[in-house]
């Protein structure tokens, strides 16, 4: 169950922002309140886990094409500045 969200003021959060942020990075969340009306949440971002590394694990799965490297004539000369 996720924890409960603490109400707090658009004024509140203006002159504590600092403190607020720290509190929702220590897993805090808040409901900002306007006028009696939410109107945003305040909370840490979820973390994805981080996968692990595998080197080799696209071996095979890659394919790079007999010509990627070879030019056109035409625009090998343009770069080059041949004059054809």
């Amino acid at each position: 169950m996720a924890d409960p969200t603490t109400p707090v003021g658009v004024r509140a959060l203006r002159e504590n922002l600092s403190d607020y942020l720290r509190r929702a990075q220590q897993g805090a969340s808040f409901v900002v309140m306007s006028r009696g009306e939410a109107v945003a949440e305040l909370r840490a971002p979820e973390r994805p886990a981080l996968a692990q590394r595998q080197p080799g694990a696209l071996k095979g799965r890659i394919v790079m094409a007999e010509d990627f490297d070879a030019w056109p004539d035409d625009l090998l000369d343009a770069f080059e500045g041949s004059d054809g």
